[in-house]
């Protein structure tokens, strides 16, 4: 009688869920569900900053931001900083020497005081764009994982081995490593500002990865053009991440023995930048979201930002590096599974999300500069001073690294090293349709 009760009750729930996702809800209801997010991701500000860009940031006390919503943060004491000593994690290369780094476009119109952390604020318009309100701030909803391909070991700086489970709606061009126990990696990453169309989003990016191909977590980090989450075309630093979680659920009517459901890869958890519970913010200068600027000119000057992501080996909190050492926030370890003691996978590289990929016509979203990997420095978007840590607590150059591209018509991948480097620097890129990718 009590399972009969259950699966009533689980029927009802799923059936309220169904209605709301595809489209049933009133208006009335929408917009109190707008609202209802707007107040909860919008805490109230200290200050705000009127940015030059059209973005308003919020500067909002460090104990009131959004990650304390997270059921597992509620009694979390924030950790300041990260204990390692960036000094000792200096990874020695002459790759990039001449580069400029970035700003973010905020800065020029003011700063957020000390105990704050500068959002940028939610409108309701970046709301309504979104498929629903629980979506907002995701990744697509659709997007999920065929588990037909596995990963291999892979000795050279390029090759073809790795064969990775496709993501519908995604067209990725990679560099990756697996197989250790990763605790950090790094890279300077060109920065560009490429041809996005209206559903589509692009990024330049790290990875850090941990669980099977078709159930991982993973936290990142880079720029992304996402018209659809931000309202604009404007290149912008963000961070994301996916939590695999385990339900514990019983099988109805069938048995009295519990079933363990685990998900994720983008399925159910995780968001952009502070869209959600999850990352704890502890810088007051870097806002994740906000455009940066200046941006890359073919055969220009080239400007990069540093992404570093690194687990505090103490706390297991995992930190987000933003150029040479400002701490943005930590992913803490008491939200994360199979991250919390290492990530077995780290990829380096550029993706496209568009309904539009592997498909003809395809889309004209451009992943990089929208140059083919092989048009090199000055042209295609690339990665300097690639690294990883392990247990050893040492950056260093990946021992055995792969190049991925999953359209190698619409977006390239190439590793390559001239005598002047001392570790080898990895392109990426391409305009998406052109003529051998229709």
């Amino acid at each position: 009688m009590a399972n009969f009760i259950f699966g009533v009750f689980l029927i009802l729930v799923l059936s309220y869920l169904s209605n709301t996702v595809t489209g049933k809800a009133t208006v009335k209801e929408i917009h109190a569900d707008v609202d209802g997010k707007l107040k909860q991701l919008n805490k109230p500000a200290v200050k705000t900053i009127q940015s030059d860009d059209g973005d308003i940031i919020d500067c909002v006390d460090i104990y009131r931001q959004p990650a304390f919503d997270h059921p597992a943060l509620r009694n979390h004491v924030i950790q300041m900083k990260p204990n390692f000593n960036f000094k000792e994690m200096e990874f020695n290369s002459k790759n990039g020497s001449s580069k400029l780094t970035v700003f973010q476009t905020w800065q020029k119109s003011g700063s957020c005081p000390k105990g704050t952390v500068p959002i940028r604020r939610i409108r309701r318009e970046d709301l309504l764009r979104a498929q629903s309100v629980q979506q907002f701030g995701r990744k697509p909803q659709d997007v999920v994982l065929k588990s037909n391909t596995t990963i291999g070991r892979f000795p050279s700086i390029n090759s073809n081995a790795l064969a990775l489970p496709a993501i519908v709606n995604r067209s990725a061009a990679i560099l990756a490593t697996v197989g250790a126990n990763y605790t950090g990696a790094k890279a300077d990453i060109n920065v560009w500002n490429p041809n996005v169309e209206s559903e589509d989003f692009t990024t330049a990016q790290v990875w850090l990865k941990a669980g099977p191909n078709d159930n991982f977590e993973s936290i990142e980090s880079g720029w992304t053009v996402n018209p659809q989450l931000y309202g604009d075309k404007k290149t912008r630093l963000f961070a994301h991440w996916t939590v695999r979680t385990i339900w514990l659920m019983y099988t109805l009517m069938i048995s009295h023995y519990p079933t363990y459901l685990q998900k994720d890869s983008y399925k159910t958890t995780g968001c952009f930048d502070l869209q959600c519970s999850g990352f704890i913010q502890t810088s007051s200068k870097i806002a994740l979201g906000a455009a940066i600027s200046p941006i890359s000119m073919e055969l220009g000057q080239q400007y990069y930002i540093t992404i570093g992501i690194y687990m505090d080996e103490i706390t297991n909190n995992w930190w987000l590096i933003f150029g040479n050492g400002i701490t943005i926030g930590y992913w803490p370890a008491s939200t994360l599974n199979v991250l919390k003691n290492s990530a077995t996978m780290v990829e380096w590289g550029g993706q496209v999300y568009s309904p539009n990929v592997r498909k003809s016509p395809h889309t004209k979203t451009a992943m990089g500069s929208g140059k083919f990997a092989s048009s090199l420095k000055g042209n295609a978007c690339y990665m300097e001073n690639i690294a990883i840590v392990d247990f050893s607590t040492q950056l260093q150059y990946p021992p055995a690294v792969t190049t991925l591209a999953e359209e190698n018509y619409c977006y390239t991948a190439l590793n390559h090293q001239d005598g002047s480097e001392s570790s080898p620097t990895f392109y990426f890129g391409g305009p998406g349709q052109n003529y051998n990718c229709p």
